[in-house]
């Protein structure tokens, strides 16, 4: 059974704060065996961390977090940037086509980009799997709605900590048993629905930090923008 960080994100994130590098060193320090860098729309910083796991004992997991016309959806396993703005289906189909695996995190939540202000629940069942728990919540309710769902549907089930600094990584831990210690072995008992998943809740104080943190960061890069 392998302990797997799967939706994290870096200094390339437009809300992200850390290096590759930090991320790696407190997913190896917490005891995971394996992180996916998701960064929202971008690759780059993902496939660099995935070559540098080996370092630091892990199993990196490339991937991003896909802004599609519905929402956010994570893509685990490609190498190449899915481009922003598809609709949910064809999102999904280009995920699958590098051979890699569509998961919906925080479908509930449409305050957070959650694609079920979008589509249907009919749809949100077409996804490889439903991202159940994600650690920065305020109430609970709508990761124990996508639990519901999941179980209901019968799809296979991930947590993520959704960290946006270093030390939130492993706040959400998906327990998979993988055949091997591989990124090929991890998405394919994911997708076999051989996962448990735990968690717990971001403390006020860094979600609060990481919020403010983000905002400093997007108001910066649209005045770098208007600059130039």
């Amino acid at each position: 059974m392998l302990s797997v960080e799967l939706h994290t994100h870096s200094s390339l994130s437009y809300d992200g704060r850390d290096s590759v590098e930090l991320l790696l060193e407190q997913a190896s320090a917490v005891g995971l065996d394996a992180l996916a860098v998701t960064d929202h729309d971008e690759i780059d910083a993902s496939l660099r961390a995935a070559e540098l796991a080996p370092e630091y004992d892990l199993v990196g997991i490339p991937g991003m977090e896909v802004t599609c016309a519905a929402g956010h959806v994570l893509a685990l396993g490609i190498r190449e940037a899915i481009p922003q703005g598809l609709p949910f289906g064809e999102t999904l189909d280009r995920i699958r086509d590098q051979g890699g695996l569509a998961v919906v995190p925080h479908p509930f939540q449409e305050s957070r980009h959650g694609v079920l202000e979008h589509i249907t629940k009919d749809e949100l069942a077409t996804a490889d799997a439903i991202e159940v728990y994600n650690s920065r919540l305020l109430t609970g309710r709508s990761n124990r709605q996508a639990e519901r769902f999941a179980r209901r549907r019968g799809l296979p089930m991930t947590a993520g900590s959704d960290a946006h600094i270093a030390e939130m990584v492993g706040q959400a831990v998906t327990n998979v048993d993988a055949d091997d210690r591989s990124v090929a072995a991890i998405l394919a008992a994911i997708e076999d629905g051989r996962t448990t998943v735990e968690g717990e809740r971001t403390p006020w104080r860094i979600s609060f930090r990481q919020a403010a943190g983000g905002a400093k960061r997007r108001v910066v890069n649209r005045l770098s923008t208007y600059l130039d």
